[in-house]
């Protein structure tokens, strides 16, 4: 064996030592954990998670393309409380289309709670009629019932530069917007709608600026994001690496995510594509697709 290579296979031997290492120093000074796994079968392309915002213990994530029009409330240790179904659209077979993230903030009554499922994954980015959110009021009564059925506004949206494929869906509670970020391409595209919306309202997305991250196709490619409860963090994801920021006052979310973001260790998972702060903002978890999946709980930065 030549000098040559066996530096190099010494030199990826550290390398991955030191990590290992990093990774377990992370661990054992709790800035990450594993709470538990998605103990049903059901749940076995977990696209998205967000917090309850009624009760700090609940959790709703669902499936993505080709379940029905349903998602679910779990625990952080990954079990199954609920399962809860909803009328989507007629025209889709399966009542969606593919649901890619959800989101969890104000609506309507300023008393309540709401969720948002965003079923707004193109991957051939050729839905020229659009993308639909829905819209539901929490109900605490979900949880007291394995199956449960909901009622869901329709919120239909287009992009004003052509169909985009997009797995991030994310609700700002200070200036009461919607946001979706695209997946795919060089760079990714941010959107923003109203938040106040009445059931089968038709809007036409505002385009407001473009995010680079460095990286390889497709693992460069946005899948997931959040906004904290209060505002003031966001989270976007990929499948190597998370990107957090710290919202500078009412500062628009689209603009605090053309600086520089931070990138907290993240463990890479098979498909990481859901990712969801704390009710509080003080940690976040991601699980990913596959059957029985782990919950990872992190620190925010």
């Amino acid at each position: 064996m030549r000098r040559a290579t066996k530096i190099k296979i010494l030199l990826a031997l550290v390398i991955a030592l030191f990590l290992g290492a990093y990774g377990r120093h992370r661990h054992l000074s709790r800035e990450t954990d594993i709470t538990g796994t998605l103990e049903n079968k059901q749940m076995d392309e977990i696209s998205g998670i967000a917090a309850s915002g009624v009760d700090s213990d609940v959790y709703y994530v669902h499936n993505d393309s080709g379940d029905t029009s349903r998602f679910f409330a779990i625990t952080p240790q990954g079990k199954l409380l609920s399962t809860i179904y909803f009328k989507g659209d007629s025209k889709e077979v399966q009542g969606v289309h593919d649901c890619e993230d959800i989101a969890v903030g104000p609506g309507p009554d300023k008393k309540k709670s709401y969720i948002y499922l965003g079923d707004i994954g193109d991957n051939s980015s050729d839905r020229i009629n659009g993308i639909t959110i829905y819209r539901a009021e929490e109900n605490s009564s979900w949880l007291t019932q394995a199956v449960s059925k909901t009622r869901m506004a329709p919120l239909h949206l287009k992009y004003p530069d052509g169909p985009r494929d997009a797995e991030t869906l994310m609700i700002d509670p200070i200036e009461k917007l919607i946001y979706i970020v695209s997946k795919r391409r060089d760079s990714v595209t941010v959107y923003t709608a109203p938040l106040n919306y009445k059931a089968n309202d038709s809007v036409m997305l505002t385009k407001r600026c473009k995010l680079f991250f460095a990286g390889i196709k497709p693992l460069k490619w946005i899948t997931a994001g959040d906004i904290s409860k209060d505002g003031s963090q966001i989270l976007l994801k990929n499948y190597e690496s998370v990107y957090y920021w710290k919202r500078k006052g009412n500062e628009p979310v689209w603009k605090t995510m053309q600086s520089k973001p931070g990138e907290p260790f993240y463990v890479s998972e098979r498909q990481g594509e859901a990712i969801g702060f704390t009710p509080n903002g003080t940690g976040y978890y991601t699980t990913s697709e596959g059957i029985y999946s782990p919950i990872y709980y992190y620190k925010t930065p």
